[in-house]
């Protein structure tokens, strides 16, 4: 397949000051983060909280028990979910749309998500903690293994050279391992129905300390391994035989990215559930502000994907408040109504 001038465009103006623009924004938005909500909370109580946490006896108490709890127990972790699941949907819908050479590839059009969620409501509706606290990560794991096992034995050979094929393959067994996600909702305890399907429209009610190290640490090193990668990623979206002359073994690498991917996107949706779209926009907006180049793409993606989906969080949280709206549903839209302005500009 010839490359694919859709996913490199020029590098827009200072590449350095775009690293320092989304890093002030992160650090605003994970700010906005703690305070936003129902109960006044100053960003004064939140630094002095937090000091306090680090270093004990370093601040006057001046504020209640409860706003600390608000704050160190429940809003702060929540906050750092969602920057961390920003994160590595960011990473990995940019890596993805790489290794395809197609601009539409994400976690959730090529049937991770779908999986994933699979395996998750499987341990919630039938399953139950088999692992413990590990449980979720590993059903969810297997869920988007299982997506890709059947993706690449979709394809073929043949098939996975082609992204428009890879794209297609990956919509029909999103909606063929959603039919059997609704399949277990309906045959388990219906009971418990509400809140699964709570949780498959996406959401952080489930951030706590003890539990954030497992998406920290999975998104720290698959990041990593990502960004170590760009320069390979970028003689791959040139073409495969352009990869070959250049060292790069096109197949393996693809299949790499692919797991990587795939264990990112599994641990942070047995987390959150299903939140689609921010592997979708948020890489392709980056790359008009500075270009494909995946080097500088992929790290100013984790930034952008953080800060996206903390300012998401913040209206879920404010829309309705007291009540709560599922992430998903708003990143569906925004994700949505993005796309269809898009093509809309460009018809």
């Amino acid at each position: 397949m010839p490359y694919n001038s859709s996913i490199v465009v020029r590098p827009g103006p200072g590449v350095l000051t775009a690293f320092l623009v989304v890093a002030v924004l992160l650090i605003g938005a994970l700010g906005l983060g703690v305070v936003a909500g129902t109960t006044d909370i100053t960003f004064a109580t939140v630094w002095k909280v937090a000091l306090s946490k680090v270093i004990p006896d370093a601040v006057a108490v001046e504020w209640t028990r409860a706003h600390e709890r608000i704050i160190w127990d429940l809003r702060l972790p929540r906050a750092l979910l969602a920057a961390l699941t920003g994160a590595g949907l960011a990473l990995s819908g940019a890596a993805l749309q790489a290794t395809t050479r197609n601009p539409l590839a994400d976690p959730f059009l090529l049937g991770v998500s779908s999986g994933a969620a699979l395996g998750a409501v499987a341990v919630i509706s039938h399953l139950g903690a088999f692992a413990g606290l590990y449980s979720l990560p590993i059903a969810a794991f297997i869920g988007g293994a299982l997506s890709l096992t059947l993706l690449i034995g979709v394809l073929g050979r043949e098939g996975a050279a082609r992204s428009d094929r890879v794209i297609l393959a990956g919509v029909a067994i999103s909606f063929l391992l959603m039919a059997g996600t609704n399949l277990l909702i309906f045959l388990g305890d219906q009971r418990a129905s509400h809140s699964v399907v709570f949780w498959m429209l996406g959401g952080l009610g489930r951030a706590r300390w003890d539990n954030l190290w497992i998406p920290a640490g999975t998104i720290l090193f698959g990041g990593l391994w990502l960004i170590w990668k760009a320069r390979a990623l970028n003689a791959l979206m040139m073409g495969e035989e352009s990869a070959y002359s250049l060292g790069v073994h096109a197949a393996r690498l693809r299949l790499s990215v692919l797991v990587v991917a795939a264990l990112m996107t599994s641990v942070l949706v047995s987390l959150t559930g299903v939140i689609g779209f921010v592997g979708l926009v948020v890489p392709h907006i980056l790359r008009f502000w500075v270009g494909g180049d995946n080097r500088r793409l992929l790290p100013l993606c984790a930034l952008g994907g953080a800060v996206f989906l903390v300012l998401v969080d913040v209206a879920a949280r404010l829309l309705i408040a007291p009540q709560e709206t599922p992430i998903g549903i708003i990143t569906g839209g925004v994700g949505g109504a993005y796309f269809c302005w898009l093509i809309a500009k460009r018809s």
